[in-house]
């Protein structure tokens, strides 16, 4: 198992001086997270298109073993019929983040909070995730965020395909630990500013055994520190790495 960590992102101004040592040129921040972390979650793919030079860049920037997880484009997911999206979905899937090689790590599809599980749309929707692009393989998450997800055909679904159902620990949205595949993907979103680590030393502790929990059947997992205090989630997540060794 390999357990890694990381936050979403890695240009946030509030980090400069905090995370990012003070005179830092912009230019190196990526590759200064990729020594301080394991994995980032990006985000600029949720928008819009990258260009396949820029995935081959940033794969550049990191070490061997770090990751990088994809944010699926909400053209894809934010819509009415989920099954409709195949030319979204296609879109997204040959903008080049193959350029990541080994560096690429699970794609996140996050479903609007108003969005309810219908099974036969979300069934039709799934089918259209390739479980291979440009010859590589994908690992796909889904983050649905509404009480009707926490169905078992739902998690029967996910099962079926190797699909991991996100653990997301939010003030706002429904938490649903079921495993479904063979990684672990958690989205931690309860940092907190008076906290100089976002999270006080016995909860770090708390999610260190839950991530190793996470991996003991020999299970990868990918731990993100997300919103909450966002300015200390690099701090978090460099606190759980020690944590791990």
């Amino acid at each position: 198992m390999t357990i890694r960590v990381g936050v979403g992102g890695w240009t946030y101004e509030p980090w400069r001086g905090t995370f990012y040592p003070p005179g830092l040129a912009q230019k190196r921040e990526l590759e200064y997270a990729g020594q301080h972390l394991t994995a980032i979650e990006i985000n600029a793919t949720f928008y819009g298109r990258q260009k396949r030079e820029s995935f081959a860049n940033w794969a550049r920037a990191v070490p061997e073993g770090f990751k990088f997880s994809l944010k699926a484009s909400r053209y894809a997911v934010n819509r009415k019929v989920l099954a409709d999206g195949a030319e979204s979905i296609d879109r997204f899937l040959n903008q080049g983040f193959t350029a990541l090689e080994d560096r690429l790590g699970p794609i996140l599809w996050q479903f609007a909070a108003t969005k309810r599980f219908e099974r036969e749309d979300f069934a039709r929707f799934l089918d259209l995730l390739p479980e291979r692009q440009d010859g590589m393989p994908l690992h796909h998450a889904l983050e649905p965020r509404h009480d009707s997800f926490a169905d078992p055909a739902f998690f029967a679904l996910a099962r079926d395909r190797n699909m991991a159902v996100v653990f997301a620990d939010s003030d706002t949205h429904p938490c649903l630990p079921e495993q479904t595949a063979d990684f672990t993907y958690a989205r931690l979103q309860r940092s907190r500013d008076e906290e100089p680590a976002g999270y006080s030393g016995p909860d770090l502790d708390h999610w260190a055994q839950t991530a190793r929990n996470w991996g003991e059947p020999g299970r990868d997992a990918y731990v993100y520190f997300i919103a909450g205090a966002k300015v200390r989630n690099p701090t978090a997540a460099q606190a759980l790495i020690a944590r791990l060794g």
